[in-house]
This record gives C-alpha cells, structure tokens and sequence, in this order.
C-alpha cells in the first residue's frame, strides 16, 4: 500500500485554516457591525464627522455624475426644443404669409377708400359735375392720345366738356354719342391749355407732345423763372376749364419754358369726372361775336 500524499494533506489543512479565518472574519465584522448599529443608534452624532468626510471624499465624482445628468438632460431638450422650434417656425411663417396677404388686401382696401374719397371730393365742388364714367378705352399706338368713356349725350354730355379726376385734368371731350364720348387727352398734339405756376402768376400753355409729356411755352419770354419741380394749374382763361385744377410738373427745362409730366396718368386711371364748361355763357358770346364778324365780311 503506497503511503499517503504530503502534498495533499498540507493543501486540506490551508483550505481549512482559510476556511476557519473566513469564519472568523464574518463573525467579527457581523459583531464591529452589531456594535457601530447599536452605537449610531444609541449616539447619532458619533458618526457625524465620518460622514461628512465621506460626503466630502465621494463629493467630486458626485459633481461629475450630476454634470453628466444635467449635460444628458439638456442635450435631449436641446434637440426636442430644436424641432419644437422647428415646427413654431413653420406655423409662425404661414401666419406670416397670410398676415402679408391681408395688409396687401388692406392697403389695397385703403386706397380704393382713398381713391373713392377724392372722387367725393370732386364731386363736392362748387361745380356740379355733369356725369362721372370710367375710361373704357384708349389708343396706345397712334400719334393721337385719345381717350373713350362709357356716357354720352344720353347722360347730358357735350362737346368740350372737362374731364377729370382725383389727381387733376386728363383731356376734354371731343366728340359725343348717345352713351358714349370720345376725349382727346392734354398729351394728344392738337391739344393746348392754358395754366400758370401753382405759386404765382406765371403764365403759359400746356401743349400735349403725343409721348405721354407736356411743353410749356411760356407767354412772356426773358429769363426762364421756372424750376424742376414746379406744380402747373389750369388759369381759367378762355373760360373752358375752371381754374386751380392741377395739370403738370416740371421735369426738364428748356430755353422758352419746360417739358412737364402729366399729373393725372390716364393709362392709371379708371374714374373720371366730366364737368360744364367754366364760362360757357362766356364762349357763347365769343361764337356769336366770331360769326357775326364772318357774316359781314
């Protein structure tokens, strides 16, 4: 029978003196235990400093932990906000459209009010308009600038008849149907008016040029007194257009007087208003005067 194995035997008793030690060990942390639970509850303030040094040693990885919470926390309202905000931008630029669309609609509402208003005004004059239309047609090609409305003779309108609008003098009547009239505009060549500067008593006549502009010839020649700028009426001379209707504004001077742009553009314009002749008692006379004069001749 071979003998026994040393090696064997010494590795049980390690087992069992690590074993033993072990117990002893558990047993003596159970009763360290025991006592430091009897002792916290008996003296609380007897751990008081050991856990404010634990509090202190572990205080640093809890600052990092909770800057990792707080990071985490932004970082995901951070993107939710990110399309919230998204979403707030989509919505607030519709209700941006639509709030364009109703101030075009509203200024648009304004001046048609604007617009309208003007045309009352005219009307409130101390002259009683004869009729009021709207320019139905116009020759755009030719080297004639006339101008047609939709009331005629039926509407009590005759030859020679102002014609205006909010903004100042387009033309006068020159041929008349029962419901409707043909006007020749101040830009046509043929036509010709008398005005003078708004500020004084500078003199002239408005001679159409049949490109959209106006010539003053100035009637008393010398050094030319005008500016760029300076606003024309009508002067009420001949007795046709009554006085004080705005005409022209001076954009280009020349030697005998200026070239001027048309106050009342008739290409934007849609109301008009036909007024009497100013004095027609006064051309009346003038025509019976000139027959007259060619019967005894």
């Amino acid at each position: 029978m071979p003998p026994p194995n040393s090696q064997a035997s010494g590795s049980n008793r390690k087992a069992q003196l690590g074993l033993f030690t072990g117990y002893v060990l558990a047993g003596l942390g159970a009763l360290i235990g025991a006592l430091l639970l009897i002792i916290s509850l008996w003296r609380p303030e007897t751990f008081y400093g050991l856990r404010s040094m634990a509090s202190d040693i572990t205080a640093p990885a809890g600052d990092v932990g909770s800057v990792g919470r707080v990071e985490t926390r932004n970082f995901f309202e951070s993107i939710a906000g990110y399309y919230d905000a998204g979403s707030k931008n989509a919505e607030l630029e519709r209700e941006l459209a639509v709030a364009r669309v109703r101030l075009a609609e509203a200024r648009a509402l304004e001046q048609e009010n604007a617009r309208l208003k003007a045309v009352l005004n005219l009307n409130n004059g101390e002259m009683k308009p004869v009729a009021m239309s709207r320019l139905i047609g116009s020759s755009s090609s030719s080297a004639r600038r006339f101008a047609y409305i939709s009331v005629g003779s039926d509407n009590g309108v005759e030859v020679g008849m102002p014609v205006t609008s909010p903004k100042g003098l387009i033309g006068r009547v020159l041929e008349v149907g029962s419901g409707t009239s043909r006007v020749l505009l101040l830009t046509d060549s043929e036509s010709m008016v008398p005005v003078r500067r708004a500020t004084d008593n500078v003199v002239a006549f408005a001679e159409g040029r049949a490109d959209g502009t106006l010539r003053l010839r100035l009637i008393n020649l010398g050094i030319n007194p005008l500016e760029e700028g300076d606003i024309f009426v009508t002067s009420g001379a001949g007795g046709l257009f009554r006085p004080g209707v705005a005409v022209a504004m001076v954009t280009q001077l020349e030697n005998d007087g200026a070239i001027a742009r048309l106050l009342s553009n008739p290409a934007a314009t849609d109301v008009v208003v036909i007024e009497p002749v100013w004095q027609s008692e006064v051309l009346e006379a003038a025509d019976t005067a000139l027959s007259e004069d060619v019967t005894v001749e």
